[in-house]
């Protein structure tokens, strides 16, 4: 176990408060126009089966997380875990953290989406694109500025957002045209219609919309007794996100014909609410979705920047990025911003959605499998492991699948994002290997 001299800065609140910040994000929003399009009012009963396998998956990052006690995740846990392989620990390094990146892309340009959508601007791509750069530039600027700081604000803009968006939820559910029996018959006529590999195909994709609770054990070294914090802080964590996605989804289809939320699928709850509610409704959901891709920006870069300052302190990334100002790796946080900016600036949205599925799919399925390796060491069940393995396994098959069928260039776009990352990590084991010290052999 890595033990270390912590800062105890993060309590409970704080710790379930990046969890939630990096999970109730753009992924929900984006997740719930494809979602509908492909199995309409079966879309809750998705929501919740995409949780269960999250928290399968959560199961191997806690034991591993409390017996490690690493802040660099799923990165240290494969390495140190599978000692022998350099280019494996790269290039699970390289995988997580261009996931990361993927995903601090999607909330910015979901972030602006919102902000944008009662203007004049709203279909304007570059305007969005240029306010998705300026709220990554703020909250980088947080990063920067104090951990304390950042926790406090993540307190503040996730519970807000989640008691605002549970109530706009509420509200849509209580003054929509569709009432409860309703919909339970469109909910019947979905089922008869749609195939259950297409439910379980959106419960897969669902997956990115839970990513972010392993952000909590990147924070190890600002916790305290982190035997009971990991566990509490991510369970609760994901409870949570699956209410909370199960509410927004129900408030959706209650008040939102399924034709509008496909139309207006980046934004489709504030043109609901509108509609049902007028600007005040409108306005509302915006500030709810803005407080919710904003906690998950902030979350999201305070985790991974971590991780990346870990992977590079291995020698598996340039050393600059390794190094800290008091407890901060701010190289490591500008990097991970910039990044995501180039990504927001070439990026669509869709390949940024399904290339982070993929990846945590894949990373969340070799945690469990290394997990399954030293489970009497973590003292994991077999029988949890394995099966965390064969959903997760599959999720990662189905959404293969699904690109396949319905958008095969993206597929092969992703594959060659693929490539390229496993051939820098490969390069980077290599320079690794070569600038060993004679000792270390």
């Amino acid at each position: 176990m890595l033990h270390r001299k912590r800062n105890k800065e993060l309590g409970l609140a704080e710790l379930v408060a990046i969890a939630l910040g990096g999970m109730v994000g753009g992924g929900i929003f984006t997740v719930l126009g494809i979602s509908v399009s492909m199995i309409g009012h079966l879309t809750p009963a998705a929501i919740i089966l995409g949780g269960i396998t999250a928290g399968l998956a959560a199961y191997s990052y806690i034991k591993l997380g409390v017996y490690y006690q690493d802040e660099g995740a799923t990165y240290s846990f494969f390495k140190r875990t599978y000692v022998d392989s350099h280019f494996a620990a790269a290039a699970i390094g390289w995988f997580v953290l261009f996931g990361y990146i993927s995903t601090l892309a999607l909330y910015a340009y979901t972030f602006s989406s919102y902000a944008i959508s009662s203007s004049s601007f709203a279909s304007d791509e570059w305007v969005r694109k240029g306010v998705a750069l300026g709220i990554l530039a703020l909250f980088t600027l947080i990063n920067v500025w104090s951990v304390n700081g950042m926790g406090k604000l993540e307190d503040l803009m996730v519970y807000t957002k989640l008691v605002l968006l549970t109530i706009i939820s509420f509200i849509l559910m209580r003054h929509g045209t569709t009432g409860f029996g309703p919909f339970i018959e469109s909910m019947a006529a979905d089922a008869r219609h749609s195939s259950v590999l297409n439910i379980l195909i959106v419960s897969s994709i669902t997956f990115v919309a839970y990513e972010g609770f392993q952000l909590v054990i990147n924070a190890v070294g600002e916790m305290a007794n982190p035997e009971r914090s990991i566990p509490r802080a991510i369970y609760a964590a994901i409870s949570l996100a699956i209410l909370i996605y199960v509410v927004i989804s129900l408030g959706a289809l209650f008040a939102i014909p399924v034709e509008n939320i496909i139309q207006n699928r980046e934004f489709a709850l504030a043109a609901g609410a509108g509609d049902i509610l007028g600007k005040m409704g409108s306005t509302l959901v915006i500030l709810g979705a803005i407080l919710a891709t904003s906690s998950a920006i902030s979350g999201t870069l305070f985790g991974s920047s971590r991780q990346m300052a870990v992977v590079a302190s291995d020698g598996y990334l340039p050393q600059f990025l390794s190094r800290r100002k008091g407890n901060i790796p701010i190289n490591a946080i500008l990097s991970m911003s910039t990044m995501a900016s180039v990504l927001i600036l070439v990026g669509g949205l869709e390949l940024i959605l399904e290339f982070g599925s993929i990846t945590f799919l894949m990373v969340s399925l070799l945690m469990a499998i290394a997990n399954h390796k030293i489970r009497t060491q973590t003292n994991s069940s077999g029988i949890a492991t394995r099966i965390a393995i064969a959903a997760l396994s599959l999720g990662g098959a189905l959404i293969l699948y699904y690109e396949l069928r319905n958008n095969s260039g993206q597929l092969f776009a992703i594959v060659f994002l693929y490539v390229v990352l496993a051939g820098g990590a490969y390069l980077a084991a290599r320079n690794r290997e070569r600038s060993k010290e004679p000792s270390e052999l």
